[in-house]
């Protein structure tokens, strides 16, 4: 049990709204679920969430240690009171979850508790499968990103063995990512290989295409074939054979057919006439090749895993299946 004596500065806040200022680790459900089950008292008795604080009122809450915990990226999974997941493939080992656009997979330098590592980190705690107390060193983990505004399966690893052999795989390559992407046009040839350098300016998170090497630039070679055309847009299938940053959009971009929404490397002009906040690009197919060993995880060998539906396929190509 801790108490906090409400100062002058204090009084006159609501009792819920002080309570979530001064334990900001507590979810907004178990808070006012405390207060109805008297955990959270004020002055010895229980009160109503709505009650107005004074100075001198002295709060006795019966709140886990965890909850007084400083707010930082590792512990903003107590912040989750309701996981939001959309799982589309779990077992003893692995999530793979849809992150949806406008997520982030990571906080951005800020705390921030709605990231997906947060959601699932939370989902596994509250399920009994990860408990975070009794470890000395691992935690879930995410074995790889997906841009905020592109959306995609991201794999999480449930424990230190899937996360290791996991991290192995995606360094050798043996995990295959397959997008989905609305471009401007009709790509001509309507399937082909697009290989080039890109340059990253770490500054302004911004890449550029060089056709010919140069100190700074990485290979990008990108797979893509025409899946359908509707009006002004085409949908494209494209395979990564390098991952580097924004690679589909930057080579989309530079061979003249940028990405639906692409505020970045896209066509402001052309992006006018549609309504989307983000560019139409989205990780909806993986496939875990796994040609050498995988160890506990060879039971994954050759199986595939996709997304059920994109947001932008539905719209802009309607009686597409995926």
């Amino acid at each position: 049990m801790k108490e906090l004596h409400i100062q002058k500065n204090d009084a006159g806040q609501r009792l819920d709204r002080f309570v979530s200022k001064a334990v900001p680790l507590l979810p907004e459900s178990l808070l006012q679920k405390y207060i109805r089950l008297k955990r959270i008292k004020r002055n010895g008795k229980g009160a109503r969430r709505d009650v107005r604080l004074v100075e001198g009122d002295v709060l006795q809450l019966y709140i886990s240690d965890e909850f007084f915990e400083k707010p930082r990226e590792e512990n903003s999974y107590l912040k989750v009171g309701t996981p939001r997941l959309d799982v589309v493939y779990e077992d003893e080992n692995i999530l793979l979850a849809d992150k949806k656009p406008g997520v982030l997979c990571h906080s951005a330098g800020v705390w921030d508790y709605n990231t997906l590592i947060a959601n699932i980190q939370a989902y596994l705690a509250q399920k009994g499968e990860w408990k975070p107390r009794e470890e000395n060193a691992f935690t879930p983990a995410l074995c790889n990103r997906i841009d905020r505004n592109t959306g995609g399966i991201v794999i999480a690893a449930k424990n230190a063995e899937a996360l290791r052999i996991l991290n192995e795989k995606i360094r050798a390559r043996e995990i295959e990512k397959y997008y989905l992407c609305a471009v401007q046009g009709r790509p001509k040839p309507a399937s082909g290989r697009l290989e080039n350098y890109l340059f990253k300016d770490a500054g302004k998170n911004q890449v550029y295409i060089k056709q010919k090497p140069e100190p700074g630039a990485r290979t990008a070679v990108t797979e893509y074939r025409t899946l359908c055309s509707a009006g002004a847009l085409s949908l494209l299938e494209c395979r990564l054979l390098t991952g580097r940053t924004h690679q589909i959009r930057a080579q989309m971009a530079h061979a003249g057919w940028p990405l639906l929404g692409d505020g970045k490397y896209g066509s402001e002009r052309f992006n006018k006439g549609f309504d989307e906040k983000g560019q139409a690009l989205y990780s909806y197919r993986l496939v875990f090749e796994f040609p050498t060993d995988a160890g506990i995880l060879n039971y994954l060998r050759g199986r595939e895993f996709r997304v059920e539906r994109v947001d932008f396929v539905e719209k802009y190509f309607p009686g597409r299946q995926i």
